[in-house]
């Protein structure tokens, strides 16, 4: 699951992209954090196993601000998974719960410019995911499948550079990402490249004025991911990777010291490999707050 922090550059929160990273900073000295629950609902199953996929997370990230230039950031979640699918005949349901793999990130802003009532930054990051989470849990019928564990058992890096443009109006971030991923237990994630572009606009107070508490931003993404074949005991997996192009509306309420926001993202086309299981939705809903 990619690291999915969004942050302010000042003391208060303000409006950020819902599915991926800022190029705005943390101040320094302040630690901002973010509670995101996310259902992962995948059903479309183009094979006879009829296999129906839905991951409940509770992500937590964590950042600090330790210059007005660098950030550390680090995410973990609480994942519950439950697969079903049709075998020789019968119904079978696999399930855990656990938490998944740490996940730490470093950012650095790049370039700034900023003029009245304008900013922009330009910041790469780099980050690397360690296999903190179970990854040979078993059931009844044996060892689980990589896709129903909650962790890895691997190390995986990735890194991008994130663009953030802000008016007192609206923002616009745009990224591009990758993360390679590495084998464990015979078992090897296809890497992931992924475009993503967000746009917030204030829908509510039209005009500023003083003292106003807080406001409510409309919220456009789109996401490309492309993933590569998984790798089963070093022999490709003809059933997996593929392109997936998402649409994501949403809506964000800022506050003095805090934040909501909620999301539902789409799949709008899907070009998967083989019996690769589709996608259904990606609900998402959280609070995130500095201090």
């Amino acid at each position: 699951m990619a690291l999915s922090c969004s942050l302010a550059w000042s003391n208060s929160p303000q409006a950020a992209p819902i599915t991926f990273n800022t190029a705005l900073p943390v101040a320094r000295g302040v630690f901002m954090a973010r509670e995101q629950l996310v259902v992962h609902r995948s059903g479309e199953d183009p094979s006879e196993a009829q296999r129906e996929r839905t991951e409940v997370a509770a992500i937590s990230v964590l950042g600090y601000g330790i210059t007005n230039r660098w950030a550390l950031f680090g995410e973990l979640a609480y994942r519950d998974i439950d697969l079903d699918r049709t075998t020789d005949g019968q119904r079978i349901s696999r399930s855990t719960s656990g938490f998944g793999d740490l996940s730490l990130l470093a950012r650095h802003t790049a370039y700034r410019h900023d003029r009245l009532g304008q900013t922009l930054r330009v910041a790469p990051f780099a980050g690397i995911k360690a296999p903190t989470g179970e990854h040979d849990d078993r059931d009844s019928h044996g060892r689980l499948p990589a896709s129903v564990q909650a962790g890895t058992g691997s190390w995986d890096y990735f890194g991008g550079i994130v663009m953030t443009y802000q008016t007192l109006r609206y923002q616009m971030d745009g990224q591009i990402a990758y993360r390679e991923n590495t084998v464990a237990d015979d078992f090897e994630a296809g890497d992931v490249w992924r475009l993503d572009g967000s746009l917030q606009y204030r829908l509510h107070p039209l005009e500023l004025a003083g003292g106003v508490p807080a406001f409510i931003y409309g919220v456009l993404e789109a996401n490309l991911v492309h993933e590569g074949r998984n790798r089963i005991d070093g022999r490709r997996d003809p059933d997996s990777g593929g392109t997936r192009f998402f649409l994501t509306p949403g809506l964000q309420y800022v506050g003095r010291r805090w934040l909501l926001e909620g999301a539902l993202q789409v799949p709008v086309a899907q070009n998967l490999n083989g019996g690769a299981l589709e996608t259904d939705y990606l609900l998402r809903a959280g609070v995130r707050f500095n201090f």
